[in-house]
Order: structure tokens, then C-alpha cells, then sequence
């Protein structure tokens, strides 16, 4: 049975589901229909971060133009250009057991491509969600909602797992930014010029 969560709100995975450690990250979103002049393409981004929430190199950094970490831990599945249909619009393939020991923590970021040029911001997305689910049975472990808080933000951290005392806990974190990638790649150490 799947958990739903709301912004703020921590779960252990590994606790809920001892032995987890193969889950997909499942993301989605629904755009309005407000005519901007251009398509929306919302990205899914992953940082795998150290103790200090930067990354350790720029491979820590998985996106469309760098589906996969070298550990194998960290596999996007690609870019979904327009964000059209039911369910996920993005997938990230997870494998617990490979997170190198340095890395603490793997977030999940979502941004509007081109946001400022297109006009385009996160007060005309709905129904944006992360949703964890155990790769291995398909069952849907917790579910975040990120509900209407944004109006002008052009990316959103929506929520981290992180290792904690040897267990893996997922964080909704729901944080917006504006500055598109640029500005959330700096909160992670990455200069995305």
C-alpha cells in the first residue's frame, strides 16, 4: 500500500520494505493550457550529493545529457519532450546496493527547459508528483504530491532519498528556484554555464 506524503514528511524505505534495494523514481506533471508560444519540456535532474549537499564531481549530476552515473547506481531513463499521457512522464532507475559509500544523498529536481525564454513557470504546472516504487514487485512504496505552492519558480527539488544510520529514507522536500537549472545546479556545486 502506497504512502502519501506531504511536503516536509520523511520515510525509511528500508524499514518499510526491509531488503529494498532496487526502486524506480517515477516523475509527472500535467502543463495548463495557457498559451505561452512554446511547448513546455519539464526535465527531470538527479544530484548525488555528499555530507556537504554538493556533488562530487559533474558525473554526480544525471540529466538528458547524462543519463547514467559511472557506478551504475543512478540510470535516467530519458527525455520526455513533451510531457503528454497518463502516469510517469520521467523515470529514474535506482540501485541501492551500488550508491558509492561518499554519496549521502540522491536528489530529485524538476525544471522547465528554457523557462525565462519561454516565459514559462511552475504556476502553470499541475499535478507534478515523485512517486518511489520497489523495481523489483512494481509496488508503489510512497507517492508525493507537490500540490499548487509555486507560481513563479522554474525548478523544483522535489524530494531526496538519503542514507541515515544504514537504512534509506526518502525527504518530500518541495523547494522551488528561480533561475532554471542554472540556479539549481548551483545549490548542488555545479556551474551549469
Amino acid at each position: 500500500m502506497s504512502i502519501s506524503l506531504t511536503k516536509g514528511q520523511k520515510i525509511s524505505l528500508t524499514k518499510e520494505k526491509p531488503g529494498l534495494s532496487k526502486i524506480m523514481a517515477g516523475l509527472g506533471w500535467d502543463v495548463s493550457k495557457y498559451d505561452t508560444g512554446s511547448a513546455f519540456d519539464l526535465d527531470a535532474t538527479v544530484f548525488m550529493t555528499g555530507a556537504n549537499g554538493k556533488v562530487t564531481s559533474e558525473k554526480d549530476f544525471i540529466f538528458y545529457g547524462n543519463l547514467s552515473h559511472p557506478s551504475g547506481a543512478v540510470i535516467h531513463r530519458g527525455d520526455n519532450l513533451t510531457g503528454e499521457g497518463e502516469g510517469d512522464d520521467e523515470q529514474v532507475d535506482v540501485d541501492l546496493s551500488l550508491v558509492p559509500a561518499n554519496i549521502e544523498k540522491i536528489s530529485f529536481a524538476v525544471t522547465i527547459y528554457e523557462a525565462d525564454k519561454r516565459r514559462q513557470n511552475f504556476g502553470q504546472v499541475s499535478n507534478a508528483f515523485i512517486r518511489i516504487v520497489d523495481a523489483v514487485s512494481g509496488e508503489e512504496i510512497l507517492r508525493y504530491d507537490l500540490g499548487e505552492d509555486f507560481s513563479v519558480e522554474t525548478s523544483v527539488v522535489v524530494g531526496e532519498l538519503y542514507r541515515y544510520n544504514n537504512e534509506w529514507k526518502f525527504n518530500a522536500i518541495g523547494s522551488g528556484f528561480n533561475g532554471g537549472l542554472a540556479a539549481v545546479c548551483a545549490s548542488f556545486g555545479i556551474n551549469a554555464e
